[in-house]
């Protein structure tokens, strides 16, 4: 494995999802300045995550077909120039366009990151696509400090900070492109064939990981949403105490991510993805059954290293099925496969509108037995019917 190829395209996913964290934070400064309505600025989100999510896997056939280096800095310049410039605009059409601007640099920088990752990693795939992951995820979680701290510094001007992270990696990026393009070199060299010398592509396969990632995806967006709510509410903690709750299970995400990394090279993708969800199927209807805070707060711990654990795995498993669609599969569980988590939301959020928040999380406690159930008709991806081997072309 090349860990400084991993290293920074890894860094480059951190200073990409810096901005994907921010927005969120941004939002409040923005409805106080511009007397917006909180439908109005949820909407810019909803335009920043759908341009994101639902482009990439079009940016992730371009990587496939004409895959260049340049993406890489082009994607982040863009992701983080669209929400550093929304600060000095004050109509509502200008923060929704330099939204979406953000949200095609983000969708375009993950593809393309996601397939060289794939090619450095050598028989590590697993490992590497976990640390391309816990980038994103600090990324993620740093977002919303970074530009909280510099608009209350310097007020909606504060957003121009957010050009100073891309920059830096985009020139990172720049000055590496040698290695990058010999890595290009050595990918497109390659073609994966079978037995018979065609192309071994498993579309129906691929359909299921797409599925299995959207799950995944549910249960994320539904318990980051609510384990706040649900401690305050159902276990009648204070806020802090509901935000410190949501600390440690984002927290035990990122030693599941490297972890499930680890763990999928050694046994299999397959294995540490059954494992996951049926560890979930056991710990998150447990979670909402127990009326002890200390006992749901520790089970919150294995179950974010569990959740998290499946990142990875499926993500390569989803390569593993498309392998001379690398990007396209890149494209579809990095984005589309996760947007509709995201789309899942609101009407979790109905749910507990109507029954109350214990039912909204029950919802997605109990959705990891189906996961599991899918999972375990998954085809083994080394092919034992029909081998599959990486000649030169």
């Amino acid at each position: 494995m090349n860990y400084r190829h991993i290293g920074i395209l890894s860094a480059g996913h951190l200073a990409t999802d810096i901005n994907q964290g921010a927005l969120p934070a941004m939002l409040p400064f923005f409805i106080a300045a511009y007397d917006l309505s909180y439908t109005a600025a949820a909407a810019i989100v909803f335009a920043v995550n759908m341009s994101s999510s639902v482009v990439q896997p079009l940016f992730g056939i371009a990587a496939d077909r004409y895959s260049k280096p340049w993406l890489l800095p082009g994607g982040l310049m863009l992701a983080g120039l669209g929400l550093s410039l929304t600060g000095l605009f004050k109509e509502y059409q200008w923060l929704m366009a330099l939204g979406i601007v953000s949200g095609v640099g983000i969708a375009a920088y993950h593809p393309e990151a996601a397939r060289l990752v794939n090619s450095a990693a050598g028989n590590r795939k697993s490992l590497a696509m976990s640390i391309f992951g816990v980038g994103g995820t600090i990324g993620f979680t740093i977002g919303p400090i970074i530009v909280s701290a510099a608009m209350l510094q310097w007020g909606l001007g504060g957003t121009l900070v957010l050009i100073i992270p891309v920059t830096i990696m985009s020139m990172v990026i720049i000055s590496h492109f040698p290695l990058f393009e010999a890595l290009e070199n050595i990918d497109n060299g390659k073609v994966v064939v079978s037995a018979t010398g065609k192309a071994t592509e498993n579309w129906s396969a691929f359909s299921k990981i797409a599925i299995i990632v959207s799950g995944r995806s549910v249960i994320f967006f539904g318990f980051n949403i609510f384990i706040p709510l649900y401690w305050i509410n159902e276990l009648s903690q204070s806020k802090l105490t509901g935000a410190m709750a949501l600390s440690i299970f984002a927290g035990s995400g990122i030693i599941g991510n490297l972890a499930g990394g680890v763990l999928a090279d050694r046994i299999g993708q397959k294995k540490v993805t059954l494992l996951g969800f049926f560890s979930l199927s056991v710990l998150l209807p447990i979670i909402i059954a127990v009326d002890g805070v200390l006992l749901a707060t520790i089970l919150l711990i294995p179950a974010g290293i569990m959740l998290f654990a499946t990142y990875s795995p499926t993500i390569v498993l989803g390569q593993k099925y498309l392998p001379n669609h690398v990007g396209l599969s890149s494209g579809v569980t990095l984005g589309l496969a996760v947007a509709i988590g995201g789309g899942a939301a609101p009407f979790i959020g109905k749910l507990a509108d109507i029954y109350g928040v214990w039912m909204a999380l029950a919802s997605v406690a109990y959705l990891p037995i189906l996961v599991f159930i899918l999972a375990l008709t998954l085809p083994d991806p080394s092919g034992k019917k029909a081998k599959t081997t990486a000649v030169a072309a």
